[in-house]
C-alpha cells in the first residue's frame, strides 16, 4: 500500500508520542516513590532507605534523561510535520505547551539537578523537601501536556475567527478546566504510578528469588505492593470516570471502543469479548454483561448510548450543514460581507469542520457527489477493530496488575514475601504489563480521535506541512534509528544497574533497626 504525505506523518509522530511514553509512565511513578522511600529515612533514620531512595533515583535519572531527550522532538514536529495545524490552533494550543516547557520543565529539571547532587549538600529535611516537589513539578509537566491534548479531544474556550481563518482563545479558564483534560489527568498519572510501582515490585522479586540484598528487597516490595495497590484501584475508579465523559463528550470514540453499532433500549450491555464486523455493522461471538456500558457511559438505566449507524445519520446532517458553511466562508473570503451572508455562516459555523471532511474526496465542496459525501459520512467513523480490541487489553492487564498488587499486598502484610515464589515470579513477569496497558490506552485516546486532528474541529488530512513524501520517508527514518537506539541504552542501562543492585550503594551489612550516624553492628 503506498502511502501519503498524511498517513507518514501520523506515523511519524505515532512512533515518537509511543517511544516517547515509554519513558513518562515510569518518570511519574518513580519519583513519588522516591518521595515516600526518603520519607520514611527521615523519619526512622535508618540507612537501607536511604540507599533505597539513591538505588532506585539512580533508574529514575537514566529514564528521566531518555524521556526528556525524546520528548524535545515530538513538539518540534508540530512545526515540521503539522504547520497548518500550528497556524490554525497554534494561539490555543501553544499557551499551556509553553507553560509546561518554561515552568513545569526547567523546575523538574532544576530539582532533578538539586536531587542527585544535594545529598552531602543539604539537610536531611531540605533534600526530602526537594524530593518531594521533584515528584510534584513532574507530575504538573504532565497536567499541561494534558490539558494541550485535552483540548484536541474536546476544544472548548475558543472561536474560529472568519478574519484570521484561525481559532482563537477565548476563555483559558476553560481550557484549564476542561472535563476531558482533567479525566485524562488523574487517569494519565495514575497509570504512571501502577507503571513505577510494577518496576520496583519486580526487580525486588528478581533479588529476592536469587536471595540477594534481602532487606532492601522486602522494603522495596512492601512500599511498592502498598503504593500500587492504591494507585491500581485509582486507575479503575478514574477510568470509569473517563468513560463517563467519554459517553458525554466524545460519543463516537465511546461507540467505536464497545462496537456498539446501533442504538439499543437503555440500559446498554458490556461487549465483555466478540469479534467486531464493519461490513455487517455486528459484532460476531459477542459476550455481553447487562446494564453496564450504560451505567458507566451515562450513570444511569434509562439513557440510551447511541450507536454507530445513528451517529452516523447526524454527521451526515452535520456535513451537509458543514458544506454549506464552507461555501459561505468562501464567499465571505471572496468579499461578500452581507450582514445575511455572515448572520447564515454564524448558524451554521459550529460545522464547519465537517464541511471541510469533504476536501479529502474534492477540491469543490460546493458540489461535493453524493457518493462522496456518503463516503465522508462513512470516513467520520474510526476502525471499530483496532479500537475495540486495544481498549480490552488494556483493561485486561490492569485487572491482572490488580490481582497481583493484591496478593503482593497481602503477603507483605503477613511477612510471608519470599514463601510464593510463584507471587514472586508473577510480579517479575508482570514487568511488561503497565507498559502495554499504557500504549494501549494511548492508542484508543488518539486514534479513536480520527478523523480529526482538532475534534470536530479540523481534520487530520488538512493539518499537515506542505512536504514531500521523501522528506518524510527521511525524517521518519531518522527517527526511527535514533529512538530505536534511545531504547536500547535504556534498557541496557536499566538492566545494568538492575544487576548491579544495591549492593554497589552500601557494602556493609544492614543494622535495621539503627539510625543512621550510629554505630552499627
Amino acid at each position: 500500500m503506498q502511502m501519503d504525505i498524511v498517513d507518514l506523518s501520523r506515523l511519524q509522530f505515532a512512533f515518537t508520542a509511543m517511544i516517547h511514553f515509554l519513558f513518562v509512565p515510569l518518570t511519574l511513578g518513580l519519583s513519588f516513590l522516591l518521595a515516600i522511600m526518603e520519607s520514611v529515612y527521615v523519619m526512622t533514620g535508618k540507612t537501607i532507605y536511604r540507599d533505597m531512595t539513591k538505588f532506585w533515583g539512580k533508574l529514575f535519572g537514566i529514564n528521566f534523561a531518555l524521556g526528556v531527550t525524546t520528548g524535545i522532538a515530538m513538539e518540534f514536529q508540530f512545526g515540521t510535520n503539522w504547520s497548518y495545524y500550528s497556524h490554525y490552533v497554534g494561539d490555543i494550543f501553544g499557551a499551556p505547551l509553553a507553560i509546561e516547557a518554561l515552568m513545569a520543565f526547567f523546575l523538574e529539571s532544576t530539582l532533578f539537578g538539586l536531587f542527585f547532587f544535594g545529598w552531602d549538600r543539604l539537610s536531611k529535611e531540605k533534600h526530602l523537601a526537594v524530593t518531594w516537589l521533584m515528584a510534584l513539578a513532574t507530575n504538573l509537566s504532565a497536567l499541561w501536556i494534558l490539558i494541550a491534548n485535552g483540548w484536541m479531544q474536546h476544544p472548548v474556550g475558543s472561536v474560529f475567527n472568519v478574519d484570521t481563518m484561525r481559532m482563537e482563545l477565548t476563555s483559558f479558564a476553560d481550557v484549564l478546566l476542561n472535563p476531558v483534560a482533567q479525566v485524562k489527568f488523574v487517569h494519565t498519572v495514575s497509570a504512571g504510578y501502577v507503571t513505577g510501582a510494577i518496576f520496583v515490585l519486580a526487580i525486588s522479586s528478581w533479588y529476592l528469588l536469587k536471595g540477594r540484598d534481602l532487606a532492601f528487597a522486602r522494603r522495596s516490595f512492601a512500599i511498592a505492593s502498598a503504593f500500587g495497590l492504591a494507585s491500581a484501584l485509582s486507575v479503575i475508579v478514574l477510568g470509569d470516570e473517563s468513560g463517563y465523559e467519554l459517553g458525554d463528550v466524545q460519543k463516537v470514540k465511546l461507540a467505536a471502543v464497545e462496537a456498539e453499532w446501533h442504538t439499543h433500549p437503555a440500559p446498554a450491555a458490556f461487549t465483555v469479548f466478540g469479534i467486531p464486523d464493519r461490513e455487517t455493522e455486528k459484532t460476531n461471538y459477542a459476550l455481553k454483561i447487562p446494564a453496564v456500558l450504560g451505567l458507566i457511559a451515562t450513570r444511569s438505566l434509562d439513557e440510551e448510548v447511541t450507536g454507530l449507524s445513528d451517529l452516523k445519520k447526524q454527521h451526515l446532517e452535520r456535513i451537509i450543514r458543514g458544506q454549506e458553511a464552507y461555501v459561505l466562508l468562501q464567499q465571505y473570503r471572496a468579499g461578500d460581507k452581507s450582514p445575511a451572508t455572515v448572520e447564515r455562516f454564524n448558524e451554521v459555523s459550529d460545522d464547519l469542520g465537517y464541511g471541510m471532511l469533504l476536501t479529502a474526496y474534492t477540491d469543490d465542496v460546493a458540489n461535493a457527489t453524493n457518493e462522496q459525501i456518503a463516503q465522508a459520512v462513512e470516513d467520520s467513523i474510526p476502525a471499530v477493530g483496532p479500537l475495540f480490541w486495544s481498549f480490552r487489553l488494556m483493561v485486561a492487564c490492569g485487572v491482572s496488575m490488580l490481582l497481583l498488587f493484591t496478593l503482593a499486598f497481602w503477603h507483605s502484610a503477613r511477612r510471608t514475601v519470599q514463601k510464593p515464589k510463584w507471587l514472586l515470579k508473577f510480579a517479575l513477569f508482570s514487568l511488561p504489563l503497565p507498559w502495554l496497558a499504557s500504549e494501549a490506552g494511548w492508542f484508543v485516546a488518539e486514534y479513536g480521535r480520527q478523523p480529526w486532528a482538532i475534534g470536530e474541529i479540523l481534520p487530520t488530512h488538512m493539518a499537515v506541512s506542505q512536504l514531500t513524501v521523501t522528506d518524510i520517508w527521511i525524517s521518519l527514518g531518522t527517527i526511527v534509528v535514533l529512538y530505536t537506539i534511545f531504547v536500547i541504552i535504556e534498557m541496557w542501562l536499566m538492566t545494568k544497574y538492575a544487576r548491579l543492585g544495591p549492593s554497589s550503594l552500601h557494602t556493609g551489612k544492614y543494622d535495621l533497626e539503627t539510625p543512621a550516624g550510629a554505630k552499627e553492628a
